[in-house]
């Protein structure tokens, strides 16, 4: 019984977190520009909720929307959009990424730090960061769209209920 109940509120947990992002007391816009920078800090590797809040503090934007979106994406999507990124940043290098994928397992298998330096190294890492930028920033962007859109439509929509 006491199992079933933890289940329960973990399962609530995302639907509660949801809920209260739409009832934050601030404009749309700056709820989904905090969601949509979260999401882009939460797949960069290496920043996250602390960069987003950071950031979301300088910006002047929602700073729970920054890191619930930070929090949804942080690490996991990271993953997720790593070959991706390999793919789009040896592509705007004009590069074959198949290439960059295997020098940076090479990297990663063998790492040391002074090899970071090396100018062909730099050739492996240029790509998966601008990958990782592109990558970011258009799903970020993506979130914000939908965020606003949802946030606009609620709103309008509770404006005209009586």
């Amino acid at each position: 019984m006491k199992r079933k109940k933890i289940n329960n509120k973990l399962l609530e947990l995302p639907k509660s977190i949801f809920v209260r992002l739409f009832k934050i007391n601030d404009t749309p816009q700056k709820i989904a520009l905090g969601f949509g920078l979260g999401v882009f800090l939460g797949i960069m590797p290496g920043s996250g909720p602390i960069a987003s809040l950071f950031l979301a503090s300088i910006l002047k934007v929602n700073r729970a929307s920054a890191l619930f979106g930070s929090l949804l994406t942080n690490t996991w999507l990271s993953i997720v959009t790593f070959l991706l990124s390999i793919k789009v940043g040896a592509y705007l290098m004009h590069l074959d990424w198949q290439g960059v994928y295997n020098g940076w397992i090479l990297v990663l298998k063998d790492f040391h730090w002074v090899n970071l330096f090396k100018i062909t190294i730099l050739k492996i890492i240029l790509p998966v960061i601008l990958g990782y930028i592109i990558v970011s920033f258009f799903i970020g962007l993506i979130a914000y769209l939908i965020a606003f859109a949802t946030l606009s439509f609620i709103r309008h929509r509770k404006a005209l209920s009586p």
